[in-house]
């Protein structure tokens, strides 16, 4: 049973929090009504969490949590208060309370942040245990990260923890530069996780249209003439798994104060609804922004950032582990090669060397577009720069000559032609979607490029 401290010099309100932790069965309960008694206790026994509230005299809730993190006291704390203050919330969050309730509050919403925050305190003291030099063969479920070839420590120490992470059912925040694969790294999660059998629903934000996304996500509620039927939506779809959000920096305000809701009530309101609706889902977020940052704490409800990152993964960048680049392009070739029925042996040399100084701007997913369409070509039993389509060669040697050259003056011509290369490369040679994204017609590509992609 777990243990529970209760600070709050509102008698009454300790008096029904002590019954109904009681009635639960699953939590024993200490009550302090007098605040300066409160560190005395956390230093006298073990407690699994707080439940603090903030206004009290002699000492306040602010500064018993202030101690509790100067002093690195392992409890997790909730905060209870009377008064909605967005800037002691945020500050609580930041001395590392778990989450912050307004009273009077609901006992559904209390049970389940005591039970996150426990959770969390559990999966955190096990991450904090990891020795600083771990394997892939150290992992439980080494199967659900097969897909990410590695010999990088922070890559593999990543796994480690978003193992951990995996066992609890808190949101988790992934972040990385673009094409660094969050995705499938919130698909090993839902792997690893007590949730394996459940759905894995996956929403790009960017490529959902903002008008219609809040009822797209959340559902559609009867018409009130009763003309238009309720219509489930993503969330209910991911019922009893993972709901992952990529790109969640390009939610509306409205839209993330209603996912809040979701987090900290596992409930939510259809469009044109008055009726609540239970959800139990998981929430895994993305983004290649850094949300940390003051630009995005501005645009981001600071409620909802504080919560995801509670439990946040950063990926690095293929740059920071070039020595992964020989070992991912072995896995992309032999992939491609066996969906396509051709027998390629490896690289050349000189191929593999370009591959290696190549600083991938794009991350793996521009790796992957290159050895794709390199064994699309290649008609031998090895990969060479004859392989590549020429705009995909000229990127590289291009790339390899200027870190030997340093700077040098350049024909704009000469640089737009190179990043047009770059687009089609990304968009895996498809110059629609190129030229879409670049402002220019296919044509207008063509004249850039010389002719270079003609045939690719």
């Amino acid at each position: 049973m777990n243990k529970i401290l209760i600070v709050d010099d509102d008698i009454a309100v300790t008096n029904h929090l002590k019954v109904f932790m009681m009635q639960t069965e699953r939590y024993e309960s200490t009550v302090i009504n007098d605040s300066r008694k409160a560190l005395d206790a956390l230093h006298g026994e073990p407690f699994d969490a707080v439940l603090l509230d903030m206004d009290m005299p002699n000492v306040s809730g602010i500064d018993i949590l202030q101690a509790v993190h100067d002093q690195a006291l392992d409890v997790a704390v909730v905060i209870l208060t009377g008064v909605g203050d967005v800037e002691l919330a945020v500050r609580a969050m930041k001395l590392g309370a778990f989450d912050y309730l307004t009273k009077p509050v609901d006992e559904d919403t209390l049970l389940k942040v005591l039970d996150d925050a426990i959770q969390h305190k559990i999966i955190r003291q096990s991450i904090s245990r990891l020795p600083a030099r771990l394997s892939r063969e150290d992992l439980t479920y080494g199967e659900a990260f097969a897909q990410f070839p590695t010999q990088d420590p922070a890559l593999i120490r990543c796994f480690h923890e978003a193992e951990r992470m995996a066992e609890g059912d808190s949101c988790i925040f992934i972040w990385g530069e673009r094409g660094t694969y969050k995705e499938m790294l919130a698909r090993a999660i839902h792997s690893a996780s007590p949730r394996r059998s459940g759905p894995f629903v996956s929403v790009d934000v960017a490529a959902r249209e903002p008008g219609r996304f809040a009822a797209e996500f959340f559902g559609q509620g009867r018409d009130w003439s009763g003309a238009r039927e309720e219509a489930p939506g993503l969330v209910e779809q991911a019922a009893g798994g993972t709901l992952f959000l990529d790109e969640i920096d390009l939610l509306s305000i409205p839209v993330q104060v209603r996912l809040l809701r979701l987090i900290q009530a596992g409930d939510f309101y259809r469009e044109n609804s008055t009726t609540a609706v239970t959800a139990d889902v998981r929430i895994i977020a993305a983004s290649h922004h850094d949300l940390t940052q003051e630009y995005y704490k501005k645009m981001f409800s600071r409620d909802l950032l504080y919560h995801l990152m509670t439990n946040s993964l950063r990926i690095p960048s293929l740059a920071e582990r070039p020595g992964d680049i020989p070992l991912l392009a072995d896995y992309f070739l032999k992939s491609e090669a066996k969906a396509r029925g051709k027998k390629i042996a490896g690289f050349s040399p000189e191929l593999l060397g370009l591959l290696e100084q190549y600083e991938f701007p794009d991350n793996v997913r521009e790796l992957k577009n290159i050895i794709e369409r390199a064994v699309e070509e290649e008609r031998g039993e090895v990969l060479t720069e004859d392989s590549l389509p020429p705009h995909m060669r000229d990127i590289l040697t291009r790339s390899l000559d200027d870190k030997a050259e340093g700077f040098r003056p350049r024909k704009l011509a000469e640089i737009q032609r190179e990043h047009v290369a770059k687009m089609l490369t990304y968009f895996n040679g498809n110059r629609e979607k190129a030229a879409e994204a670049l402002g220019m017609g296919e044509e207008e590509i063509e004249n850039v490029l010389g002719g270079a992609t003609k045939g690719s």
